[in-house]
């Protein structure tokens, strides 16, 4: 791929998707390379970035607009060179189909989502590894779309916000760790990583990006569904002894789990806890999704550790009585939703 002549699409333009795409872009047009930047979005987001552009607040001295191209019709594009893929997992599972278009043989598929991506099995795992997840990937309806050979992921410390449709605004943090999902896909994560550092992040190359992606779950898969559950701050939650208790179970289960994988966790429990304990009383981004009446992360940050749990043969009762609970929470906030979709407004 010529460097100065790329075709970039970054599927979904919210918080962190936005920033991206906007930095990607900016970078381009101050170099003056032949890189066009595309997203896809919807609704809101998308008619604010077509009328206005994609801005992006860095801090009170800074804010830019990038003039992006936004569509929500992926056949529109053809194949990139490189797909960012910056959707949350329930959301990737619904609208793969339609991602088809932007792939073609040599385009890179990056993945900057959280919990377990569609492709974390790939070259990986021991005796588990080139399997599929159902609980990621139902009936393979991604992996059909966006093959998982042809990925790599992206651990995102950083935080970001959308402050008004086509607004985002930037918070703590500018790390990104990317690595290719197999040593087949180094050469490309390498040229992502050089893209990504000179539009303005910070960019490391983990020795492997599985493990960089179970230890960010580590604190994830209890953290946010616990939240959801209580709609307790992450403080609360440690300072409780029982669901405190409750967190250190799941987490030894998870421990247990990726070290069937071939993954180990250098922390203690008590030290990850310590890094939570530092961000103060924060609401997790599943706690948001509940008061903003989205849908939730139950799949890639329970279900596919869960499915994991029950193939290496690891007993993991407390993470499957979580992820029970979360999945009948997300189940019956969907309900709600329909329900009062459903209901006639009153006469005035």
């Amino acid at each position: 791929m010529n460097a100065s002549q790329r075709s970039i699409t970054v599927v979904g333009a919210g918080a962190i998707g936005g920033l991206i795409a906007a930095r990607l872009d900016r970078f381009a047009r101050s170099a003056a390379s032949d890189t066009q930047v595309n997203v896809l979005a919807r609704g809101a987001q998308l008619e604010a970035i077509r009328r206005d552009g994609l801005t992006v607040i860095e801090s009170d001295d800074e804010r830019y607009t990038a003039r992006v191209h936004a569509t929500n019709d992926a056949a529109t594009l053809g194949p990139q060179d490189i797909v960012f893929v910056c959707l949350k997992g329930q959301a990737l599972a619904q609208s793969a189909a339609s991602l088809a278009p932007l792939v073609g043989p040599h385009t890179h598929i990056v993945s900057a989502m959280n919990g377990v991506p569609w492709w974390f099995l790939n070259d990986f795992g021991h005796a588990h590894a080139n399997g599929r997840l159902e609980s990621v990937d139902p009936g393979g309806v991604v992996s059909s779309a966006l093959p998982s050979a042809q990925a790599s992921g992206c651990v995102v410390h950083l935080s970001s916000s959308i402050a008004a449709p086509g607004v985002i605004r930037k918070g703590r943090g500018n790390l990104l760790i990317l690595g290719a999902s197999s040593p087949r896909m180094a050469a490309r994560a390498e040229e992502a990583r050089a893209l990504l550092a000179e539009a303005g992040f910070d960019v490391q190359a983990p020795e492997s990006i599985q493990h960089e992606i179970w230890a960010k779950l580590w604190g994830n898969m209890t953290m946010n569904p616990i939240s959801a559950l209580t709609r307790s701050t992450a403080d609360v939650i440690l300072d409780d002894p029982l669901t405190a208790q409750l967190v250190a179970a799941i987490m030894a289960e998870a421990r247990t789990i990726g070290e069937a994988l071939g993954i180990g966790l250098a922390m203690t429990i008590e030290e990850r806890n310590a890094i939570t304990r530092k961000l103060g009383a924060f609401k997790t981004s599943m706690l948001q999704d509940v008061e903003a009446g989205r849908t939730l992360e139950v799949e890639a940050l329970l279900g596919a550790p869960y499915e994991l749990a029950q193939r290496a043969g690891v007993a993991a009762p407390s993470l499957g009585m979580l992820y029970g609970l979360a999945r009948q929470l997300d189940a019956n906030l969907e309900a709600a939703r329909h329900k009062h979709a459903s209901m006639p407004e009153n006469p005035s």
